[in-house]
């Protein structure tokens, strides 16, 4: 197959009878970002303030509404009524919350207004309240946009080829094997790329979100790191104080069970988008940006895509112009369209069955055998 065919993948379960997956064109693009550009409405690219602290506004509105609700409440309900409120919390308040991990990710990108400072004020302060270090994972994402599809400089979901592929991995490669490997994906997957850089790029010593002194950042962004962890000191002390004064029980409750579900659907949304058996990565002798940015996925969440405020099924648009504010991100999806063709990518396979079917096909790259462009690589799960 050339480098810019339409293959038909098929998948490992012919019981699922699954349709054939088209691969997605990885030529050159016969079209420019400029090209692109020119058919989003330009007030697409408009940034307001007012606008997006409205959503901020109403985040925390829900946030704040679902936790009166709780702590007010709940006690007062008969047995075993408590038992299915409670969990009923933590789902709705993990999706809100998610939706505010998602407008600091905006502040990182610079699409919250045209002040780089409110961006970053407004980004540092939501972020460390969910225990996230803004400016390190702002400047460690920056990069991940900046080689997106790159298999030696791309930051995040960084695919493996088989060679450097794990002993053990053939011996998960079952729907046992599968289930561990997700359940751990989802629950430590977020914690352990922070503290590990597990699932990122290699670097030449210990990399680390939360040392300055490592070589994810360049000697400018250092102190911005130094920042990052002292909000992240700030909230764990604050927690600490609730938990002295509340026990134990209360902020696992309150905050720590809706945590975990931000930093799984934080995980899933992140990886859905860059992980499908139809997107190709490059290595140094075919990437350049923008064919790594066109290797994307759009998704659909149902109801959850408001919630999450598009991230999630306008992720290429976002790939293309990451300053663009959410807002006007399903507007830029539709006009750019028509120009991308068959190069805007959209699977609309409920997210529950396709972390399923991508753990179950995705395990390594390799380039297709005879291929003349050997720097192309595609998803594989033979062993």
């Amino acid at each position: 197959m050339g480098a810019g065919g339409r293959m038909a993948v098929p998948t490992s379960n012919a019981v699922e009878q699954e349709k054939p997956l088209k691969r997605v064109p990885c030529s050159k693009p016969p079209f420019t970002l400029g090209e692109v550009k020119k058919a989003v409405p330009p007030h697409c690219f408009e940034r307001s303030l007012i606008h997006s602290f409205s959503y901020v506004v109403y985040d925390l509105s829900i946030a704040f509404l679902l936790y009166y609700i709780s702590t007010s409440y709940f006690h007062l309900l008969p047995h075993p009524f408590p038992y299915v409120a409670w969990p009923i919390y933590w789902a709705l308040q993990g999706c809100n919350l998610t939706g505010v991990w998602v407008i600091a990710h905006e502040c990182g990108h610079h699409a919250f207004s045209d002040y780089q400072w409110v961006d970053d004020t407004v980004g540092l302060i939501l972020h460390s309240s969910l225990l996230v270090p803004y400016f390190s994972w702002k400047h460690s994402h920056r990069r991940h946009h900046s080689n997106t599809g790159s298999l030696e400089r791309d930051e995040v979901f960084v695919p493996k080829p088989k060679s450097q592929v794990g002993w053990y991995s053939k011996y998960l490669n079952n729907p046992p094997g599968r289930l561990l490997t997700l359940v751990i994906t989802l629950t430590l997957g977020w914690p352990l790329y922070l503290v590990f850089n597990v699932s990122g790029r290699p670097y030449d010593r210990f990399a680390c979100h939360y040392d300055p002194y490592g070589p994810i950042y360049s000697d400018r962004e250092r102190l911005q790191i130094f920042i990052s962890d002292a909000g992240l000191l700030a909230m764990t002390s604050f927690l600490y104080r609730v938990v002295w004064a509340k026990g134990f029980a209360w902020p696992v409750n309150v905050y720590v069970i809706p945590l975990l579900i931000v930093n799984a659907f934080l995980v899933m949304i992140t990886y859905l988008q860059h992980t499908h058996i139809t997107l190709p990565h490059y290595d140094s002798s075919e990437w350049d940006w923008l064919r790594g940015a066109l290797a994307t996925m759009d998704r659909d969440y149902g109801v959850l895509n408001k919630v999450f405020h598009n991230i999630t099924d306008t992720h290429v648009a976002h790939h293309l112009f990451s300053t663009m504010p959410h807002y006007h991100a399903m507007e830029a999806t539709k006009a750019i369209k028509p120009v991308l063709g068959e190069y805007y990518n959209f699977d609309g396979t409920p997210f529950y069955k396709a972390m399923w079917r991508e753990a179950r096909e995705c395990h390594y790259v390799e380039p297709d055998e005879g291929d003349a462009n050997k720097g192309v690589f595609w998803y594989r799960n033979e062993y």
